[in-house]
């Protein structure tokens, strides 16, 4: 994100141990020539080191660095950068020892400037050393370390190094608060790290840095990191003063934290209050994401145009989002068109389009562009098989996705990650190949956790195996104790198999941990306005008139053979009660909702946040028959085209 660009360091006013020679400002034609000039030149070779530094002379600088015997401070900056330029370590420990042998190891801005040297040129240890040796540790030597370290992923001992800087007389600065913040999110998440942020906060607040657009903008990054929505939207209603960069973070903070429509209206306002002048490129990516997370078409079409009209259209991460976005809102055409007139493509690209054939069941393509993508060069991420085997899981093609999953290592030298045993175990698991699914999960070459888990679990509930079931659940409910749709999957197998004991087994069990199950919501898009629905939302302006559409299609369809499956509630009632129940889940009242106010023909777009269930899979389909309507729904696993009485995954999902 924008507000973790890290800062520049700002060079400290000059050391009184500096040594300062003057030299003349006049460059010799030829360096080289002057390598044999007159004994009076020789006599100071600071001003040829730094113009050989200068030219890229890297070698030949550090020749001459040996006849030079009092080198300037201004001699070693150059010597030092002229390292990170080149990428050489071996001779930027060559000027370190240099510099330590002729007394200045205990520089300040020296070392800063070799923290700063070792940390790009990923060497931690020796940035370690460098800090752990020098005495004067002023605010610009303890700021390279933190950002240093935290660029290494050292996270916890930036903070410990935090605490032991606030026990001397050294303040923080508007850096110190970036990089400390941010080695917050270069630690694994924890409620002691989230308390941690809150001490940080504190401090900043009581040291008068509030004003700082900068490090509130990280405060609001940090917080949405650790999925605190609430914190960083207080943070950011309190901000003095915005730009682009805080507006672009909160709207983030809503897009990734599953809150798209606040961050629409927050994108809405933003375009108000700055007179339309300042979303760039970061801003647009979020708000197309929230577009793609909401199936919202024509606002996303409306986002196109300003995008072309900005000239934003040549950005790959841009042009990799609009791909997302018209893939996820069911318009695969207007992405493949996106990408075919993109020319130079990157492998983010690639995987938008592969991942939209994928959750709309086209397997077969994505695997065909997968291959295209490694015909024209472009390397393979961890993310495009991860795209492409979840494509294979949609569609069932069960032999392909083990080829490609023995790929990874043959033939591209990368071992799968815990999301890619997943998408194996959910493959397998789809197939009814649950002896497989459960040997991958034995033989992981890392430890199976919560995704992988999870997709046994999920492929448990397809095939109503309850052994299995119990199995994963133990593990999950001790990988992750609060995660309420663990229990619901558990207790929904369990009643697909009559075990009614075991499901008041397991809700008592949500109720004694204080855990609620997520409710199905469902959203529709109408004249570029987004409407939210809640299953059996009796507090819905529209639910009297959509439950009687209902209603009354429901009594239509059942005299052409359609039975509610009732056996999706959780609940002992009568079948009446069920069947009200189940009349009222979200995506059902989205899809009345559409019928209602949709012109006869135009398709009718729903997207839900849970997996659609079977008795609304049914429903579907013989209203885009009933209706001669065309349904498209996607669910939390992928797209489901509903067409003259049938659904694009063939009853596979």
């Amino acid at each position: 994100m924008w507000a973790f660009l890290a800062p520049q360091i700002i060079k400290p006013p000059s050391s009184p141990t500096r040594r300062l020679f003057s030299t003349s400002r006049s460059s010799p034609k030829s360096p080289l020539c002057s390598l044999s000039s007159n004994s009076s030149t020789l006599a100071n070779k600071n001003q040829l080191i730094q113009s050989l530094c200068k030219q890229g002379n890297l070698k030949q600088a550090i020749q001459v660095l040996s006849q030079e015997p009092n080198p300037t401070q201004r001699t070693y900056e150059l010597l030092i950068l002229s390292c990170i330029g080149r990428n050489s370590l071996s001779v930027g420990l060559r000027v370190h020892r240099h510099l330590s042998d002729d007394g200045l190891d205990q520089d300040p801005f020296l070392a800063t400037k070799l923290i700063n040297m070792y940390s790009e040129l990923d060497s931690i240890d020796d940035a370690r050393k460098v800090f752990d040796k020098i005495r004067d540790r002023t605010i610009y030597v303890w700021n390279a370390i933190f950002r240093a370290l935290t660029l290494a992923g050292e996270g916890l001992e930036v903070l410990g190094l935090y605490r032991q800087m606030n026990r001397t007389e050294i303040r923080s600065d508007r850096f110190t608060y970036t990089f400390v913040l941010k080695a917050c999110v270069a630690s694994e998440a924890s409620p002691e790290l989230l308390k941690m942020v809150k001490e940080i906060h504190a401090h900043i607040l009581r040291n008068g840095f509030e004003s700082q657009v900068h490090i509130m903008t990280t405060l609001v990054d940090v917080y949405s990191w650790f999925w605190c929505v609430g914190y960083a939207a207080k943070v950011f209603d309190k901000m003095p003063v915005r730009n682009v960069v805080s507006w672009s973070a909160m709207i983030a903070c809503y897009a990734n934290n599953g809150r798209p429509f606040e961050a629409l209206e927050l994108f809405r306002e933003m375009m108000i209050e700055t007179n339309d002048s300042f979303p760039n490129s970061v801003t647009m990516v979020s708000v197309l994401q929230a577009c793609a997370a909401l199936a919202a078409l024509e606002q996303g079409k409306v986002l196109h145009g300003f995008i072309l009209r900005r000239s934003l259209d040549s950005i790959l991460p841009v042009i990799s989002a609009l791909v997302t976005m018209y893939g996820r809102c069911g318009k695969l055409e207007l992405g493949q068109r996106v990408f075919d007139l993109t020319k130079e493509k990157d492998v983010v690209l690639w995987n938008s389009l592969i991942s939209s054939y994928g959750i709309h069941g086209f397997g077969h393509k994505a695997i065909q562009i997968f291959k295209e993508m490694i015909d024209n060069g472009v390397s393979p991420s961890h993310v495009s098989f991860g795209s492409v085997l979840g494509a294979c899981s949609h569609a069932g093609l069960v032999e392909e996705g083990k080829m490609l999953f023995e790929s990874m290592v043959k033939e591209h030298g990368m071992y799968p990650t815990a999301h890619h045993y997943a998408c194996m175990v959910d493959l397998l698991g789809r197939a009814n190949r649950l002896d497989e699914a459960t040997k991958i999960v034995e033989e992981m070459r890392i430890e199976p956790g919560p995704l992988v888990w999870g997709a046994l679990l999920g492929s448990c509930r397809i095939h109503c195996n309850v052994e299995l079931a119990e199995r994963a659940s133990r593990r999950l409910f001790e990988l992750e104790p609060t995660n309420a749709g663990n229990y619901v999957l558990l207790a929904d197998i369990y009643a697909q198999a009559d075990m009614w004991r075991e499901v008041k087994r397991v809700k008592k069990l949500l109720k004694a941990r204080g855990l609620q199950k997520v409710p199905g919501r469902s959203w529709i898009e109408i004249e570029r306005k987004l409407h939210s629905f809640m299953s059996v939302d009796e507090f819905n302006p529209h639910y009297e008139q959509l439950h009687a559409l209902l209603f009354k299609l429901s009594t239509e369809m059942k005299e052409i053979g359609y039975v509610p499956q009732t056996d999706v509630v959780l609940y002992k009632l009568d079948e009446e009660e069920k069947e009200r129940i189940v009349l009222g889940h979200s995506e059902k009242l989205a899809v009345a909702f559409g019928l209602i106010n949709s012109s006869h023909g135009e398709p009718i777009r729903v997207t839900k946040n849970l997996r659609l269930c079977e008795d609304c899979h049914t429903f579907a389909k013989l209203i885009s028959k009933f209706a001669e309507r065309e349904i498209l729904i996607r669910d939390v696993n992928r797209y489901h085209h509903f067409q003259n009485g049938a659904c694009s995954c063939g009853d596979y999902w």
